[in-house]
């Protein structure tokens, strides 16, 4: 009788091996940098020296395939929506998402316009909403956070338990 992968990924889900797992992914969250708007801005600044993220291993990254976390930022109109799908399907699971903004979150002043898409948790498996607008530095670093307590608790919808 031969095991197969999913066989191995699904007994790997059962035991004391995927808490460890989940303690390596929560400490090395890699964001894809997708500015836009004026969240861009907030989301660009936060990756600097400044604020340090690489100490919770928060590191940004250029590359849909080298990144865990997906950040929407700012208004996603029509146009760009499927670009924002295809850059989502690049990334390896698990990934996460996170709406930064309320242009992210709800379409902020350009809500029910014809151009822009709201709700983008009804494409996305968003993870961690952070309001404003836009929302500062350190409200990003908080999101992180509470994507990492998701994570270690198991509540988190990018990885399939």
């Amino acid at each position: 009788m031969l095991t197969d992968s999913n066989a191995i990924a699904d007994f790997i889900k059962k035991t004391k091996i995927q808490d460890v797992l989940n303690w390596g992914r929560k400490n090395s969250l890699w964001f894809m940098v997708n500015a836009m708007g004026c969240c861009g801005v907030e989301l660009l600044a936060t990756g600097m020296a400044h604020y340090d993220t690489d100490r919770f291993g928060i590191i940004p990254r250029n590359s849909p395939r080298h990144a865990d976390v997906m950040i929407i930022s700012g208004y996603v109109t029509k146009k760009y929506l499927p670009a924002l799908k295809r850059i989502w399907d690049q990334m390896p699971a698990p990934k996460w998402v996170i709406c930064f903004g309320d242009c992210a979150i709800s379409g902020g002043p350009f809500y029910e316009s014809y151009s822009t898409h709201q709700n983008v948790d009804d494409v996305f498996p968003v993870d961690v909403f952070v309001p404003g607008c836009p929302p500062r530095c350190e409200a990003l670093i908080q999101g992180f956070v509470e994507l990492q307590k998701k994570i270690e608790a198991k509540k988190d919808k990018g990885t399939d338990y």
